[in-house]
């Protein structure tokens, strides 16, 4: 009898090591890994938005947040399941090229351009940036560019490509920074900037630049998501990829969207349902 209780708790203790570790296969969460603009990340928004998702799908999302079209080049290596940009041009081709797959539109805001209270181009107030930024040029205020081919730079030399001239060095500043850091640069250099309304919502009290140009239609700055190919690479987590794009679509993902504020001004509105 003693000889059968030793047999089996020597059996027991071969067998704990196997167990834990299947007990800790099962509670694995899966991973998905989404590439994004540094806007959704710097305006707190994907901290506000993934615990939720996290938790309802029992998912884990490693998110790299840099410029768009560094994104982009991240989804189109493999290296991410999913890519969450503003670059509407640049997502059509990603997806015409066979890169992605499952493009939706998930929200939008706009770009504002943003300066020193003192505004010493006269542009404050103006509704067209490409008057605004003729006069930046001629003025030869400094003006920081992120200079890193996200979809704020892309947007930026779509309008100093309309003005038909730009401002020359010293004055013009390339960062090759995020939209935070060329933000608190622009403060420092009491310089303008441009930006998403929602990184400068997040570091306004931080840098005290002003609004000077908003409500152009031509600002108007919408974002999409897309799933990476899965044909083109067999181990992405394509299941995974349209679990987040399905949410962050859904009724109750666009809502968390819109509930998002930073002191009490939306900085997003959902557009799945338009």
């Amino acid at each position: 009898m003693l000889r059968r209780h030793i047999l089996r708790f020597s059996l027991a203790l071969a067998l704990a090591p196997l167990l834990t570790g299947f007990g800790g296969l099962a509670a694995a969460q899966e991973v998905i890994k989404l590439s994004t603009t540094t806007s959704t990340e710097n305006s707190g928004l994907l901290t506000y938005l993934l615990p939720q998702f996290e938790a309802s799908t029992h998912t884990k999302v490693h998110v790299i947040s840099v410029g768009t079209g560094k994104a982009l080049e991240l989804a189109k290596n493999g290296d991410v399941d999913v890519t969450l940009v503003h670059a509407r041009p640049s997502e059509d081709k990603f997806v015409a090229d066979g890169h992605g797959v499952n493009r939706r539109d998930v929200m939008y805001n706009d770009f504002i351009i943003v300066g020193p209270e003192s505004d010493p181009a006269g542009i404050r107030g103006s509704r067209d940036v490409i008057g605004a930024m003729k006069k930046i040029v001629d003025s030869k205020v400094k003006f920081i560019s992120r200079g890193d081919n996200s979809g704020t730079d892309q947007m930026e030399k779509n309008y100093w490509k309309e003005v038909g001239a730009k401002p020359q060095a010293p004055s013009y500043v390339s960062a090759g920074l995020g939209m935070g850091e060329v933000l608190t640069m622009a403060a420092q250099m009491q310089a303008y900037t441009l930006t998403d309304r929602a990184t400068y919502g997040a570091y306004r009290a931080k840098t005290g630049l002003a609004v000077a140009v908003q409500g152009d239609p031509k600002m108007f700055n919408p974002y999409g998501i897309i799933a990476v190919n899965p044909a083109k690479y067999k181990d992405i987590n394509y299941k995974g990829a349209m679990q987040l794009i399905n949410w962050l679509t859904s009724p109750e993902g666009q809502k968390k969207i819109a509930d998002f504020k930073v002191d009490g001004q939306q900085l997003f509105y959902p557009s799945a349902t338009k």
